[in-house]
């Protein structure tokens, strides 16, 4: 595919906390001014129209105009505006997609985990108060909230992400500073590598990087992404599901299992919320 024919050529995202915070930062940027001259050319509202599959965002498309950097003007930005919630649950499929060897994020993939991801955004969306999921809109939020937790229990959710996080121990850096950063995420022994590249290096880290991309297309179970540096503690707020960091997600699955019991106060079993990690290995499906 030609560069200029692709929607995103630059991608950034935003990470508030709330949705009215979403709200607020989307009418700045739509709002024009003499310093911003980047032209709007297309958007879409995944938080007041949510996707089938339960994602939540939403999309300013941008066409780039800028006289410092002419030669870039005309292409095309896409800048992704998420809540905390959405970006935790955003971060959860793909941690799940990874280990199960589906792409679950793409709308592929086992069906029960898909509908389990489809509820659990449908709940996430009852606690911001904005529209739920398609398919789900019948339910109040208790119903949601219930029919998470009984997906949870079957699929043993819980058990499974926190038995898929990475280990401090099995993050491995190279030595030296950088402007960029190759990080290359190996899901069968569940290690992460980081190696950094100076400014001078940017055809060597790509050159990287496209290595590790064949290493996956032939079946290597690794995934790799060249980012601008930054301390490595931000690396893993920007990029969590290259940590396989899915605490955030985990705790609103609890809270939500939490209001579902106390809703049905009589249930002969109340669900369990599991704090103990069972689940040991992570088999990928042929």
């Amino acid at each position: 595919m030609k560069l200029a024919r692709m929607q995103d050529i630059g991608g950034l995202r935003a990470i508030v906390d709330t949705v009215s915070h979403v709200r607020e930062l989307e009418r700045l940027y739509r709002e024009p001014t003499p310093s911003f001259r980047h032209q709007l050319v297309s958007s879409k509202d995944y938080i007041g129209q949510p996707k089938t599959d339960g994602y939540r965002s939403v999309h300013l498309v941008y066409k780039y105009q800028n006289a410092r950097t002419p030669a870039y003007n005309g292409l095309q930005l896409e800048l992704q505006l998420r809540s905390r919630l959405q970006h935790a649950w955003a971060t959860a499929v793909e941690t799940m997609g990874t280990f199960l060897g589906q792409a679950l994020k793409s709308g592929y993939g086992d069906q029960q985990w898909r509908a389990f991801f489809g509820v659990s955004s449908a709940a996430l969306s009852h606690l911001e108060k904005s529209p739920s999921v398609p398919g789900y809109e019948n339910l109040n939020d208790m119903q949601t909230f219930e029919a998470v937790a009984h997906a949870e229990q079957e699929l043993r959710v819980l058990d499974k992400l926190r038995g898929f996080s990475i280990a401090a121990g099995n993050i491995r850096y190279e030595k030296g500073q950088g402007s960029y950063h190759l990080i290359v995420l190996n899901s069968v022994d569940r290690s992460v590598s980081i190696t950094p590249y100076a400014q001078s290096k940017l055809e060597q880290a790509n050159a990287d990087y496209t290595e590790v991309e064949k290493r996956s297309k032939a079946g290597e179970s690794v995934e790799a992404v060249l980012v601008s540096a930054g301390p490595v503690e931000a690396l893993k707020k920007a990029y969590p599901n290259f940590f396989l960091d899915t605490h955030g997600f985990i705790a609103e699955i609890e809270r939500v299992i939490t209001l579902a019991n106390k809703s049905a106060p009589t249930r002969r079993r109340p669900i369990r919320v599991r704090r103990r990690v069972r689940f040991r290995s992570a088999k990928k499906k042929k």
